[in-house]
């Protein structure tokens, strides 16, 4: 058997850079997509959440708002208490 070639100091310090440099471009990429990943679904959430509130407030709204058309709602701005008083006496 003959004996193996010398392997050239350059290219082997180049390899191992190459590698290296690889490595951490790695690393650091996968960091930044999970990190993009994780800000969409917060802001999935968030959107999630103000949709179900919105859908809340709709409902209750509906609920508290009788038929005769007399607002229960004293945060309404047409709210008038005497309305109401005259109206709950009325159903009682």
């Amino acid at each position: 058997m003959s004996a193996p070639a010398a392997v050239n100091p350059v290219r082997n310090v180049a390899r191992w850079s190459a590698l290296a440099f690889g490595l951490v471009y790695g690393y650091v990429h996968h960091n930044s997509l999970v990190a993009l990943e994780h800000n969409r679904a917060d802001q999935i959430k968030a959107e999630n959440r103000e949709r179900l509130i919105a859908q809340a407030k709709a409902e209750w709204s509906k609920k508290n708002t009788s038929a005769g058309g007399v607002i229960t709602d004293p945060e309404n701005p047409n709210f008038d208490l005497e309305k109401l008083l005259v109206h709950l006496s009325e159903t009682a």
